[in-house]
C-alpha cells in the first residue's frame, strides 16, 4: 500500500495530537507535532526574556533562531516522539499554561514560521507522515493527499484543557483556560503570514460530541478510500 501525507489542522485543543498519534501507530507513519515546535521557540523566548506580558522583543528573538536546535527523540514508554531544544528535552515544560499564553504570539513571527515550516517540509519528504498544526494542509503540505481540519466549541475545548491541565497538577481556573483558547482562536485566525483556515479540499470534522474511538475510525476508513484509489 502505498504511503500518503495526512494533515491535520484545527484550532487549539480539538484533538489534534491525539488523532494524529493514534493514526501514526496504527499505520506505521511518522508523526510530527508542529504545535510542540512552535511551542519549543516560544519556550526559549521565555527563558531568555524576549516575552513577557508586558513586551515581545521579536527582533532579538529573530536574530537568536540560527542557535535554536529543535529535534523530536521517540521514547517507547511513552509511544511517541518528545520535543528536545538544544538536546534538552523539554516536553513537559512546554505544555503549561503559561507557554500557551505566548505560543500564538511567537507563531505571527515570519522568520519563525519560515524557519519551521521549512523543517517541516523536509520532515515529510518520503511520505509515511502524519503532520498536525494550523497550517498543514495550506502551506506545509498542500499537495498532502488526505487533509482534515478539526473543530469544537469554545467551551468544549476549554474543558478539554481544563481537565487535561488538572490532571497534570497544575493550578488554572477553567476561566484562565477558556480566555487563553479564545485569544489563540483570535490571533490564530487574523494573523497576516498563514492564519489558521480550512483548506479547500479539507474535510471538516466537529468533534464535539465524538469519542476518540469515533472520530479515529471515521478518519482511518478516510485513509482507506485515499490509498484504495491510489
Amino acid at each position: 500500500m502505498k504511503k500518503i501525507t495526512i494533515a491535520i489542522d484545527g484550532f487549539s485543543s480539538t484533538g489534534k495530537s491525539t488523532l494524529a498519534k493514534q493514526l501514526a501507530q496504527h499505520l506505521g507513519y511518522v508523526y510530527v507535532d508542529t504545535g510542540a515546535m512552535y511551542r519549543a521557540v516560544t519556550f526559549f523566548a521565555m527563558q531568555n526574556g524576549y516575552i513577557t506580558k508586558d513586551f515581545f522583543d521579536k527582533q532579538t528573538l529573530i536574530n537568536s533562531l540560527p542557535y535554536i536546535k529543535l529535534h523530536f527523540v521517540f521514547n517507547p514508554d511513552l509511544g511517541f516522539a518528545e520535543m528536545y531544544l538544544n538536546d534538552i528535552n523539554i516536553e513537559k515544560e512546554i505544555r503549561t499554561l503559561d507557554v500557551s499564553n505566548f505560543v500564538s504570539l511567537v507563531a505571527e513571527v515570519s522568520e519563525v514560521r519560515a524557519k519551521l515550516v521549512e523543517q517541516q517540509q523536509e520532515m515529510g519528504k518520503e511520505k509515511g507522515i502524519v503532520m498536525d498544526g494550523r497550517d498543514i494542509g495550506t502551506v506545509v503540505f498542500p499537495s498532502a493527499e488526505l487533509k482534515i481540519f478539526m473543530t469544537a466549541s469554545a467551551q468544549t475545548r476549554a474543558q478539554r484543557r481544563f481537565d487535561e491541565l488538572q490532571g497534570k497538577g497544575q493550578e488554572v481556573s477553567f476561566e484562565e483556560v477558556l480566555k487563553n483558547v479564545e485569544g489563540r482562536d483570535y490571533i490564530d485566525t487574523h494573523r497576516e503570514d498563514s492564519p489558521l483556515r480550512k483548506a479547500a479540499d479539507a474535510i471538516e470534522i466537529d468533534n464535539s460530541y465524538l469519542t476518540k474511538d469515533e472520530q479515529f475510525n471515521a478518519v482511518l476508513e478516510m485513509v482507506d478510500e485515499v490509498t484504495k484509489s491510489m
